[in-house]
């Protein structure tokens, strides 16, 4: 387990404990001590009690805790108050808003013992009659409910792309390839994994196989999925229990065809002119797109928006690459709520090969996060240029991420702005907005001259939470008229700005940045997922920020830096 599942684990203990009316106090130590594990840069997996003990912030009682995790995956306490709380409690307290306190009261006091339950009550305005809610908390809890009804049975996409690459390669190792004597010839990804779209139903595959029915049967007995049934052309089941899971199985001469129909969406495939599927039967993709005149069209791009247009029109640029990427901008260190020194996470960005790091710890209003203030910022500077000295030529650029405050103002005086080389500006509180207050709060931020980035345009959590209402096109035009890039955050559950828009964007001549808003070392591979979205949204390196060389981004940050006014 790493760190942060074991994390889990002990949070999820202290909100039972709380449920269950245990002491207040040993609550509170048990979140404080899961909130400390989760930052720990110390792998707990393999570590004794005695080795468990020393680490700070652990001790006796949590060591015998953490020691019984590694053991078990689990530990008998917590076990003891799961087995006390019913399944839908269970599912009631991962409602965003209301705390374990709150739960017991709907459970015990008010007798709901279901989420279908609890939204009908609010529906008749029960909740916000009842001691300690009110007509607010009311509404969260309905808005939360219907998005986890919404929500339910979808997956992140990084999620499950890790679950199906160890999937096709246990499907390729068990059956073995043809060359060598097995009876897969070809296996791909298809559907929206293929196309890396960022919320993801099931794992989509498509194989091809020498003899069908031996594929068949011996899927069966193979224990790679469970609740197999067999069809056709197709085979559904599941892995680790939840995740459906369907195989398309085509013949070895018909793969390119049933993976160029099973890859694209319905509006993609609806605007191409191509023959009837019968006498499709192209040697590769790329043959194909040109058969009917047009581009080929990567896989990320078939969702039927622009691609078909420009591809007829031989507009589609060369989508960016990973490769492409210069530099890793938005990172937060110690400095506020990393969990990775300052040097710790510039020498590991210069081990990946990158040019330089833009360093964008919390502005001071994000108290949550340890925000810095003024003589910290001072602090972390000195050592930016003891850094810079020492890892020539690799270069750390003095940014931060600043809270855009309720009235869009900037969360410094300008003189601590003017201090920064570049600035991202982030909506972090209050996000219950209407549009309307939104748009004027984001909108202020950026005519701000200090403002070089828009992070995280809608603040939305996928799966977890909406982000708030913006009008996309007049932030888009604001950003133009004021030469702002705008965040693509790289983060899996982010992935904001959305893809859709990245196309109007750079219609409008708006640069994009892919920054992974890494909180760890470990969060600069989030570069890929933001790639991933980036090129569905038929990005191109000379349109992305940090693509730029670390020359070439100097002066870009130069040249952007107003005078101090």
């Amino acid at each position: 387990m790493t760190n942060s599942e074991i994390a889990d684990l002990i949070k999820l203990y202290a909100n039972l404990y709380e449920l269950h009316d245990g002491n207040p106090f040993k609550v509170k130590s048990y979140s404080v001590a899961a909130f400390k594990i989760d930052k720990l840069t110390i792998p707990l997996i393999g570590k004794n009690i005695q080795e468990l003990e020393l680490i700070d912030g652990v001790g006796k009682s949590l060591a015998s805790k953490i020691d019984e995790i590694n053991t078990t995956d689990t530990f008998l306490e917590l076990e003891e108050l799961l087995n006390k709380t019913p399944e839908a409690i269970l599912q009631m307290m991962k409602i965003k808003g209301i705390g374990p306190k709150k739960i017991a009261f709907i459970w015990k006091d008010l007798g709901i013992e279901n989420i279908g339950e609890l939204l009908y009550a609010c529906q008749e305005n029960r909740i916000a009659q009842a001691k300690g809610f009110g007509l607010k908390t009311q509404e969260n809890i309905i808005k939360q409910i219907e998005f986890m009804f919404a929500s339910s049975n979808k997956f992140h996409y990084a999620k499950l792309e890790t679950i199906a690459s160890d999937l096709l390669e246990e499907i390729k190792k068990y059956f073995g390839e043809v060359d060598e004597g097995g009876m897969i010839s070809n296996i791909s990804f298809s559907g929206d994994l293929r196309r890396k779209y960022e919320i993801l139903n099931q794992i989509d595959l498509i194989i091809a196989v020498a003899d069908t029915e031996e594929f068949k049967e011996s899927i069966k007995t193979a224990n790679l999925l469970t609740d197999i049934i067999i069809n056709e052309d197709f085979i559904e089941g599941k892995i680790k229990e939840t995740i459906p899971v369907k195989i398309f199985i085509s013949a070895e001469n018909d793969f390119v065809k049933n993976l160029f129909l099973q890859t694209g969406s319905q509006s993609h495939l609806q605007l191409l002119n191509y023959p009837e599927p019968s006498i499709l039967n192209p040697e590769s993709e790329e043959l194909f797109y040109q058969s009917i005149g047009m581009q080929y069209i990567e896989p990320e791009l078939r969702e039927g928006t622009f691609e078909v247009e420009k591809a007829k029109e031989n507009k589609l640029p060369k989508l960016i690459e990973l490769s492409d990427l210069k530099g890793i901008l938005h990172n937060h260190s110690t400095y506020s709520d990393g969990a990775n020194s300052l040097e710790e996470m510039a020498v590991y960005c210069k081990e990946l090969g990158y040019e330089y790091l833009g360093i964008c710890d919390h502005s001071k209003s994000a108290f949550y996060a340890s925000g810095m203030k003024a003589d910290i910022i001072l602090k972390q500077h000195a050592e930016i240029e003891l850094l810079n000295k020492k890892l020539f030529p690799f270069k750390i650029f003095k940014g931060i991420e600043s809270d855009i405050l309720n009235d869009g103002s900037l969360d410094y005086s300008n003189e601590i702005l003017s201090s920064f080389d570049f600035i991202v500006a982030s909506v972090h509180s209050n996000l219950k907005m209407t549009e309307e207050k939104s748009m004027l709060r984001l909108i202020r931020a950026i005519e701000n001259p200090y403002t070089t980035i828009l992070g995280h345009p809608t603040g939305r959590l996928l799966l977890i939470r909406e982000g708030y209402a913006i009008d996309h096109k007049k932030i888009i035009d604001a950003c133009a008229a004021n030469g702002v890039v705008i965040e693509i955050n790289a983060h899996p559950y982010r992935l904001d700005l959305d893809w859709r828009w990245i196309d109007y964007a750079m219609n409008k001549n708006v640069k994009l940045s892919i920054n992974p808003d890494a909180h760890e070392r470990a969060g600069y591979h989030d570069m890929y997922y933001g790639v991933s979205v980036a090129r569905k949204g038929g990005l191109y390196k000379e349109m992305c920020l940090n693509s730029m060389n670390l020359e070439e981004i100097a002066k870009y940050f130069s040249n952007r830096k107003p005078a101090l006014f």
